[in-house]
């Protein structure tokens, strides 16, 4: 044997730790955007773009708009690479392997920060590839990290959810931005809008900002977090697998190097091995089918087309909520700024609540881990069924969530911000955990690559939506009425699983039947 049952165990934490910590502070760093932007203000990045105005009562202003406009076109040609490269960056991943994708990960990541770093105000330009280079690498982080949750059998929907709470706590940047007295309406707007991005972190551009004002320089920030790629690449090479984690997890399985030998040629193989026993041997039929399926087959099933459907639908009711908040809280409390301070800082906070919520649903979906199963059931079978609750309390709370959106009742909206940040992080770690369970490990990067693109396609949805609000003189209520409807689709997916669940069941029980009976 490779390494001991206690050294494997230590090794897995570490793997699983370390995980955590590289998704809080790394690998959505891209989207802490709204804390860097005003550093990069005061460092004068496109400063000949702001000319001198006049305002309302006659006063010479500084107009910056295009330059606020500039920095929202790099945010926003970021965040369009972050969703529509993780279709091929999920092809690179099933096809070549966990160790081959975090190299390719890493090289865009380093080079990324050291562009950001050796940018200056003459040299804003290098901003444009250097956040589109962050953005794919950080998503690289969080597709190869994912699959750790399968070393934790009895976890592993848990650990997937957590991962993605953990991106998804970072509109935290809010209060830091608020605690500058930065805080226009229209920094409101800005900082609502960066909110919109399923599965991010800015932990290190908040403390960037933090170091900032204590006088650490943006360019050395940045090379710190350059040099933290050699932390990244040892953890590719001792905590991670060559190729991929499989599941279920066979006995003797191992990987990374140890003692000057690689355990990716030794535990990995014989555990690849015991891989293809699970595959040559399979428990019935349909786990059979399960690893036969072709990803052409996934992609044609209806579980993919429910699954994305579900998650489209709920994505734009997130989007247009964010995009109208501001607007919205501005009508409920008639312009009175401290009342839309107050009512914002509510929102920051509760989206601090993302990472504690997530597991939440993990535990949802794990809930019969350890559980003696039928005869003749699966496990695939039974981990499909237990994701049926887990779909249904999702569309439920998104139900809930609008309803109370809709309801242009001020005190209700401190209920609407703690729906919003339950749902939305149930939502895209139950995304995850579902696409993990309902088809083969080997098609995970590709469908989830795709199921975020095609849903990003569906989200552009939001841009009409917001010019029939404006329409409207502002007032989203009809938008929100007709989202309410349109979010009732969601409970297609959870209804379609159940309904198959309970077909394969009672097949296996005419089986048994037919089978005692002969």
């Amino acid at each position: 044997m490779p390494g001991s049952g206690s050294g494997l165990s230590v090794r897995r934490c570490l793997t699983f730790t370390t995980g955590l910590v590289e998704c809080l502070c790394f690998a959505g760093a891209v989207f802490g955007w709204a804390s860097l932007v005003f550093v990069l203000k005061e460092e004068g990045y496109f400063s000949s773009l702001c000319v001198n105005g006049t305002a309302v009562n006659g006063t010479h202003v500084l107009d910056c708009t295009e330059q606020d406009e500039q920095f929202s076109l790099i945010f926003t040609i970021a965040s369009f690479m972050n969703n529509f490269l993780t279709l091929p960056n999920g092809f690179l991943f099933d096809r070549f392997g966990t160790t081959v994708t975090r190299l390719y990960g890493i090289f865009l990541y380093t080079i990324g920060t050291v562009m950001v770093a050796f940018s200056t105000s003459v040299l804003a330009i290098l901003l444009f590839p250097a956040l589109s280079l962050l953005a794919v690498g950080g998503i690289l982080f969080l597709m190869t990290n994912m699959q750790v949750g399968n070393l934790f059998g009895s976890h592993r929907s848990t650990i997937i959810t957590l991962y993605n709470g953990a991106f998804d706590s970072s509109s935290a940047l809010f209060l830091v931005i608020k605690v500058r007295n930065i805080y226009t309406q229209k920094n409101q707007q800005d900082i609502l809008m960066l909110s919109r991005a399923p599965m991010i972190t800015t932990t290190s551009l908040f403390l960037l900002q933090l170091l900032h004002e204590r006088g650490i320089a943006l360019r050395s920030s940045f090379l710190f977090l350059s040099a933290c790629s050699v932390i990244h690449l040892l953890r590719t090479f001792f905590l991670l697998p060559r190729k991929l984690i499989p599941y279920p997890l066979p006995d003797n399985y191992t990987y990374g190097i140890t003692c000057g030998k690689s355990d990716n040629r030794i535990g990995e193989v014989a555990g690849n091995r015991d891989a293809q026993k699970v595959e040559e041997v399979p428990l019935n039929k349909d786990a059979s089918a399960k690893q036969e399926k072709s990803f052409r087959d996934c992609l044609l099933s209806r579980f993919f087309m429910w699954h994305l459907l579900w998650l489209s639908v709920m994505q734009l009711r997130h989007y247009l909520f964010i995009g109208t908040l501001n607007p919205m809280l501005q009508r409920l409390t008639a312009g009175e700024s401290s009342l839309v301070s107050q009512y914002t800082n509510a929102f920051a906070i509760t989206q601090l609540c993302g990472v504690l919520c997530a597991p939440w649903n993990g535990l949802i979906m794990d809930r019969h881990k350890g559980k003696p199963r039928a005869e003749g059931e699966s496990e695939q079978e039974v981990d499909l069924r237990a994701t049926v609750l887990s779909l249904f309390l999702t569309a439920l709370q998104c139900l809930l969530f609008s309803i109370c959106a809709s309801t242009p009742y001020l005190p209700l909206q401190y209920l609407t911000f703690v729906l919003q940040v339950l749902n939305r992080s149930f939502l895209y770690g139950g995304n995850a955990a579902f696409i993990s369970v309902a088809f083969p490990s080997c098609h995970f990067g590709k469908l989830y690559g795709l199921v975020m693109a095609l849903s990003a396609v569906f989200s552009l949805l939001q841009y009409p939506c917001f010019a029939l609000v404006k329409v409207l003189d502002g007032d989203p209520l009809y938008v929100n009425i007709g989202l309410t409807l349109l979010s009732l689709l969601a409970f297609i997916h959870p209804l379609s699983v159940y309904l198959h669940c309970r077909s394969v069941s009672s097949q296996r029980v005419k089986n048994k039947a037919m089978t005692q009976s002969s």
